[in-house]
């Protein structure tokens, strides 16, 4: 295993050009023992008898791998565009690792582990604010996402936006949505079966709503009834009900104790909090009001446990209950941005609604994009349970993630590296159908 203090050491030792390239190289050592931890702790996972792996003995509190996660590789191509290993004073930062992880997970999803094969990805789910449009934005026709989502359902790539956003009226949806769904609806490329794999999941996992051209909307409701999975046939409306009595009554105390100037908002299978007009709640507000209302909400009602997708490769771990149901109803507070709320069901849920709906998409042929994944108030975080995931910060860090998946699939190279985006035909092709060139811009917070 690397150390730091051989790093160090190489860095200390040598000229600018020796030290950038000692220190990639050490890096990369890194990386490749840490991924080799990742296919040891997936390889203990797989057994009958669950042995306690190398990483959740360093790690106990370790999640589920779907996928190998291509980390030396990632890191020499984000090493390429970041400089990483040159910089002299500033440290590999959160979000060189954020990127790394995330171009780690596309490289493992989209770049052929058999001669031969096409693709390891059948399913991209998508948060909507921050990850395709900017906070409180719509994507709308000048967004520069849009060439590259319309290129992946050509590629018979099934498209899911899954968000916390409820309504059950389809022009609300439009309103948010009406850029993708009018350029899919006027495709003279995309097939009417190919059409159809774009939907849209919303209030976490409670409205699905399929593309349908004849519809005003370009969207049709489908009946719960049709979709949910077994899991949610025991939820009760007394019980939802009652979940979102004991929310209302928290986000009712913190509005008096913390002086918020908020107003509550009760839907169907949501209830939340939103700024009075004209004022604006605070970071350290909402992360307050979320972190109170999401204890009282676990203390009264328990903590759900996926059941579907708990993977525990230690046969030691023991899972949480409670004394009033092993696994109650579920729900997620989330911080929005500029209002927090707790919605019956999550994302994990939400994604598997889909993967279903699709025939039986397994988690690893799955990957989910979004901003929210902090375990304190992401609604995102849940969807590591459900499938593969990709953190990004803004809609322009997402334009460069679907260029990486796009430009590694036509590399069909089994180590593409930076000229696999930048020389990617299909890639020019979109940027120029974009209007934006995203080499060169910046990344990050």
């Amino acid at each position: 295993m690397t150390t730091r203090y051989r790093v160090e050491y190489a860095l200390k030792s040598h000229d600018l050009a020796s030290v950038a390239r000692t220190g990639h190289e050490r890096m990369a050592e890194v990386m490749r023992d840490v991924e080799g931890l990742v296919r040891d702790h997936i390889a203990h996972s797989n057994q009958i008898q669950h042995a306690r792996s190398k990483l959740r003995m360093l790690v106990p509190t370790i999640g589920t791998f779907f996928t190998p996660l291509a980390l030396e590789d990632a890191f020499r191509y984000q090493d390429s565009l970041r400089a990483i290993s040159s910089r002299r004073f500033v440290p590999p930062s959160f979000n060189d690792v954020r990127l790394i992880l995330n171009t780690a997970q596309v490289l493992s999803l989209v770049v052929p582990s058999d001669k031969g094969a096409q693709k390891n990805i059948d399913l991209i789910t998508f948060d909507g604010d921050v990850t395709l449009y900017d906070d409180g934005g719509n994507l709308d026709a000048s967004s520069t996402v849009l060439p590259h989502l319309l290129h992946l359902l050509a590629s018979d790539i099934k498209i899911g936006i899954v968000t916390a956003a409820g309504y059950t009226d389809p022009s609300k949806y439009h309103g948010r949505l009406g850029g993708l769904l009018d350029a899919v609806a006027e495709s003279k490329t995309l097939s009417p079966e190919q059409k159809k794999n774009l939907v849209v999941m919303g209030g976490e996992s409670n409205f699905l709503f399929t593309f349908d051209i004849n519809s005003p909307h370009r969207l049709r409701y489908v009946r719960r009834r049709d979709w949910i999975l077994p899991s949610m046939r025991t939820w009760s409306e007394t019980a939802i009900q009652t979940l979102l009595d004991t929310a209302q009554i928290a986000f009712k105390e913190c509005i008096d104790t913390l002086n918020l100037p908020a107003q509550i908002l009760r839907k169907e299978r949501a209830v939340g909090i939103y700024p009075q007009q004209g004022r604006k709640l605070t970071r350290e507000q909402l992360e307050e009001t979320v972190l109170v209302v999401q204890q009282v909400c676990e203390a009264k009602h328990g903590n759900y446990i996926n059941m579907t997708s708990v993977q525990s490769s230690d046969t030691t771990t023991q899972l949480p209950s409670t004394t009033e149901n092993t696994n109650p109803l579920p729900f997620c507070a989330f911080n929005g941005g500029n209002d927090c709320f707790v919605d019956v069901g999550d994302k994990s849920l939400g994604v598997q609604v889909l993967q279903q709906y699709f025939g039986g998409i397994d988690g690893s042929r799955t990957l989910h994009v979004g901003d929210q994944f902090l375990s304190g108030g992401g609604n995102d975080f849940k969807a590591r349970q459900a499938c593969t995931t990709a953190w990004i910060a803004s809609p322009t860090e997402t334009v460069s993630l679907l260029e990486e998946i796009i430009g590694f699939m036509e590399c069909r190279s089994e180590r593409p590296g930076v000229g696999a985006v930048e020389s990617s035909p299909t890639v020019r092709r979109l940027r120029a159908q974009s209007g934006a060139d995203l080499q060169k811009t910046e990344l990050g917070w």
